[in-house]
């Protein structure tokens, strides 16, 4: 090749060059920007910052709030924005989510990225009579900054969420928040999945039922009462937890372990009991409250109606 066709090709490489150093900036452009994450539920914790304790007791308060007053409020928790403008970037997130009822423009975001140390409450125009910029910038700075200074995200978001609520129904903003991330007065004796009271009450009706049968059946048998004691351990310690979360269920489970056994020495005073207990050892048959009860040993033993 002569160098007349090497200068003729030059500039046309150079703007081939060009156009593709453009491409790969742009490129590397688009990929820095942060993406707006999938809406699953009221907290999208994508930085995980928050216990799930804090998570459950803030996601039940939006729901209850929610119900109450239709306002649609959503927390966000991004690692980074990746340079991307923090308004602009909640406003990409609200839009998408589409936030609040149509017509209404009812919907609230709570944006926090730990990275950037960077806080924002994005209101939908319905809701800025109740929740203007500065009541906002004032929950910001003075209930959700200083907790955030000391790492204690469960305890500034639980406190950002409550002051926002409190302010769309026209309450005064809380200040007692503990570091434990729930307030004092809220917190619960039961904390739960995010279930409705007729869904507790339908699902504990069917477990209790369940396991509380059989643990009268263990209590009033002499004999195979106790394998059923023991049998019954796992069950009141795991199927409580759905309706009455992991606390509630340690509760019960202790007052099992302890009533069980003392409702059996209580029993094992009384007559008829003593007598049912002769009747299971000499005959293999005993009447116990209207039932028959029938002994094959150790091994078994059946309920049947009279």
């Amino acid at each position: 090749m002569n160098a007349e066709a090497i200068r003729a090709r030059t500039p046309a490489a150079v703007l081939l060059g060009g156009f593709a150093v453009v491409l790969l900036a742009f490129a590397a452009a688009r990929a820095q920007v942060a993406e707006v994450p999938y809406l699953t539920g009221r907290i999208t914790d994508n930085a995980e910052i928050l216990s799930p304790r804090t998570r459950d007791h803030v996601a039940m308060l939006i729901k209850a709030h929610e119900e109450a007053s239709t306002n649609q409020l959503a927390v966000l928790t991004m690692p980074s924005l990746q340079g991307v403008g923090l308004e602009k970037y909640a406003a990409r997130v609200f839009q998408t989510w589409k936030l609040g009822e149509k017509g209404k423009d009812n919907g609230v975001l709570l944006l926090v990225s730990p990275a950037d140390r960077r806080i924002r409450i994005e209101v939908g125009s319905g809701l800025r009579a109740k929740l203007s910029d500065a009541s906002a910038g004032r929950i910001i700075r003075d209930l959700m900054a200083p907790r955030f200074e000391e790492d204690d995200f469960d305890s500034g978001i639980a406190a950002g969420v409550h002051a926002i609520i409190s302010s769309l129904e026209g309450n005064e903003q809380p200040e007692n928040m503990p570091p434990g991330g729930l307030p004092a007065e809220d917190e619960p004796f039961f904390e739960g999945p995010d279930l409705s009271i007729t869904e507790r009450i339908l699902i504990g009706s069917f477990i209790f039922g369940i396991i509380g049968l059989f643990t009268v059946i263990g209590v009033l048998t002499p004999g195979v009462g106790w394998f059923l004691y023991l049998f019954l351990i796992p069950f009141w310690a795991m199927f409580p937890i759905v309706v009455v979360g992991t606390r509630g269920a340690l509760i019960l489970l202790v007052t099992y372990l302890i009533g069980f056994p003392a409702a059996k020495l209580v029993l094992a005073q009384a007559q008829w009991y003593r007598r049912a207990k002769e009747d299971l050892k000499r005959k293999g048959v005993a009447q116990i409250g209207g039932f028959t009860v029938t002994g094959g040993g150790a091994s078994s033993s059946s309920w049947s109606s009279r």
